[in-house]
């Protein structure tokens, strides 16, 4: 009798042990499964290289591949996953991504990576970042940040207004100055970044900034530039005041407005797409700043590219980064609906890239 209990027992032991290694297993592969890095970082995977030729005419980046651990962007809020970013950071660059596998959208979201294209991004090799320049969006103060980083000045205060735009004495080298192998490091290892804001009001701003009030003393927007849109899109001829709206809009919007673009020359960066500025779907840009949220938007790029101890944002003035819709609408008001189509066509990839909504008296 003894002997038949103990051996019971023995078998209840033996059947515990089985089930505690059981359960074992079992919380293995649960835990495996749950933390199991999604984009498959933990396996072995070839360094994502861009492709460029001999002058440097045009970079691609395979849309489909993940970035590896050793070549994620330079910046203290970049050192892990992509998870740490601000959720709004994150559906941004999903959301571009999106559109750009978009392929109804490609003419419109595309671009070969060109010297117009590396003659906007302007490089900080300090602090390893890429800034694009994507003028009417606060880029003065952007690079004035810049400036400050590559020494040129200590403090931004001490940045002649002058220097700013002066690339010849403001220190900051444009991507298109290096080599081709010295390209494709810095567009694969540096923290990239750029600003947006609805396009819409973007046109008008440079509209009113270089052929309204022009306070840099520009003269060939008044004085080449306009006459030459007046000469092509003005309806009525016999009209003498300067150049308005409606023709700006009519020359933008028009299919065949790349010819005039080719005699206005670098001038044309004011209004061009962000597409054509900084081949979004082509480089992967570490951070995209809405000009709408810039107060929170350049603290966060300061601090993601690891220099928020070094420098700071200049002041913002309150309330000019608000859209301001009844100004827009005013704009527009005088407008043909089939110009205003034809407008945002070409800006449609804008729209759809950076998440800004169809204007209203577009559908109405």
């Amino acid at each position: 009798w003894l002997t038949s209990d103990n051996m019971h027992h023995q078998w209840l032991l033996l059947a515990a042990c089985f089930w505690v290694i059981f359960m074992f297993m079992v919380a293995s592969k649960f835990i495996t499964l749950t933390f199991k890095d999604p984009d498959g970082y933990g396996t072995k995977q070839e360094p994502l290289i861009l492709t460029a030729v001999t002058k440097v005419e045009e970079v691609h980046v395979p849309e489909e591949k993940h970035w590896p651990e050793e070549f994620q962007p330079t910046g203290k809020a970049f050192s892990g996953n992509l998870i740490r970013q601000p959720l709004v950071h994150m559906e941004r660059l999903e959301l571009l991504r999106n559109v750009c596998r978009d392929t109804a959208l490609r003419d419109l979201s595309h671009t070969a990576v060109s010297k117009f294209v590396l003659d906007r991004i302007f490089v900080c090799d300090k602090h390893k970042i890429l800034f694009c320049q994507t003028p009417k969006v606060g880029n003065t103060q952007w690079k004035k940040v810049l400036i400050v980083l590559n020494g040129a000045f200590s403090s931004i205060e001490e940045i002649p207004e002058n220097i700013v735009h002066d690339h010849e004495k403001n220190g900051l080298p444009r991507l298109s100055s290096f080599s081709d192998s010295e390209i494709k490091k810095r567009l694969n290892l540096y923290f990239k970044f750029f600003i947006v804001r609805d396009p819409f009001e973007r046109l008008i701003s440079a509209f009113k900034d270089k052929f309204v009030h022009n306070p840099r003393f520009e003269p060939w927007y008044r004085h080449e530039i306009a006459p030459g849109i007046i000469r092509k899109y003005r309806k009525n001829r016999t009209e003498t005041k300067g150049l308005q709206f409606e023709d700006f809009v009519r020359y933008l919007g028009d299919p065949n407005h790349r010819w005039l673009d080719v005699q206005f020359g670098d001038h044309i960066i004011h209004w061009v797409t962000y597409v054509e500025l900084c081949a979004p779907c082509e480089i992967t840009y570490s951070v995209i700043g809405h000009h709408e949220t810039l107060e929170d938007d350049a603290p966060y790029i300061l601090k993601a590219a690891g220099i928020d101890h070094l420098v700071s944002y200049p002041t913002i003035p309150p309330g000019i980064t608000v859209y301001n819709r009844t100004k827009v609408e005013r704009y527009f008001s005088g407008i043909s609906k089939r110009d205003i189509r034809r407008l945002y066509a070409r800006f449609e990839g804008d729209f759809k890239l950076f998440g800004y909504r169809e204007p209203d008296f577009l559908l109405n």
